[in-house]
């Protein structure tokens, strides 16, 4: 292969690369990304085509070039029944092995972008036999977790049905990321109606569907971590603040992600932030880490260390 084939040859995997990143690119996007001239982006669309990607162009406002689904797999990436075992596989990935869920969702977006229509009800039905024991996720349904990871990646607008205070109401959302935890799937998404944003769990929602209406990425808060402080203390009537004197990795090997969130102050402490509907509760819990600890906040838990201290020494001064 000549130079200049090798450079034409990078390129184009680079527009495939660009074109599986984003619903939409014009080509004057494509071609300043590139480094390229419009005239250049327009060949490369057309080996991309020739190669079996199904790159469509749209013309005036809102078009540009999009990869959309086609009519066959793409030559060189895979047959049909690896197309329907590759997808079922990285499905049941996103649903059940701890660390993988969000890779493995990644991967699934950008083949459900190529993947043929004949093709999804098979990947279905295929995930859909395999099954899992132990304490894996709470199960999600396939579909819900397709159709809210397509609306991350298009950003469009979403709905669907959702409980709150004993009753179950509509919420329209601009769907931002989907979020793994080691037991539930969550989406970070802007709250249309509540204008502001929201954590919510996948297994709680019912009649989930995207909607056409495009929007403007708002500025967004670190996705993970809003839902790590959401579901250790936001969720609960009481929280606290510890200053724990151990270093962050070695109190995070003793608690779970779910239960607190775990910031480094230096390297021999950190500040840990949990919740909890009983503040004793919470209490025991930083008591049980084997560490000592300074009561940061709230300032009625202070009192509750001498009141649970008083306690202690009274009930081991009388077994004595």
């Amino acid at each position: 292969m000549s130079g200049d084939e090798r450079d034409t040859t990078e390129r184009v995997l680079t527009l495939l690369g660009l074109l599986q990143q984003r619903r939409v690119w014009t080509g004057p996007e494509l071609a300043g990304r590139l480094n390229v001239t419009t005239r250049t982006v327009r060949r490369d669309v057309e080996r991309l085509r020739t190669l079996g990607y199904p790159v469509h162009a749209g013309q005036g406002t809102g078009g540009g070039y999009r990869l959309g689904p086609g009519r066959d797999v793409p030559p060189l990436l895979l047959d049909d029944e690896e197309a329907v075992a590759t997808a079922a596989a990285l499905l049941t990935g996103a649903g059940g092995v701890a660390g993988s869920g969000d890779a493995a969702l990644r991967a699934l977006t950008k083949l459900d972008r190529v993947l043929p229509t004949r093709l999804k009800a098979g990947v279905r039905a295929f995930a859909g036999a395999v099954d899992s024991f132990g304490g894996g996720r709470t199960p999600v349904d396939a579909e819900v977790l397709m159709t809210l990871a397509r609306a991350c990646r298009d950003e469009v607008e979403a709905g669907f049905d959702y409980p709150s205070g004993g009753t179950s109401g509509r919420r329209r959302v601009e769907p931002y990321r989907l979020v793994s935890s080691d037991r539930r799937w969550y989406l970070v998404a802007f709250d249309l109606d509540r204008d502001d944003w929201r954590t919510f769990r996948l297994d709680r929602m019912s009649d989930v569907a995207a909607r056409t209406w495009g929007f403007r990425p708002r500025e967004a808060p670190p996705a993970a971590a809003y839902v790590q402080e959401g579901i250790a203390s936001r969720a609960y009537r009481h929280q606290a603040r510890f200053l724990v004197r151990a270093p962050a990795a070695t109190i995070r090997e003793r608690i779970p992600a779910g239960a607190a969130v775990v910031k480094p102050v230096d390297q021999h402490s950190c500040e840990l932030v949990s919740g909890a509907d009983s503040l004793d509760f919470v209490l025991m819990h930083v008591v049980l880490l084997g560490h000592d600890f300074t009561v940061l906040d709230p300032p009625e838990l202070a009192e509750r260390c001498r009141v649970l201290a008083a306690r202690l020494l009274e009930a081991a001064q009388s077994s004595s």
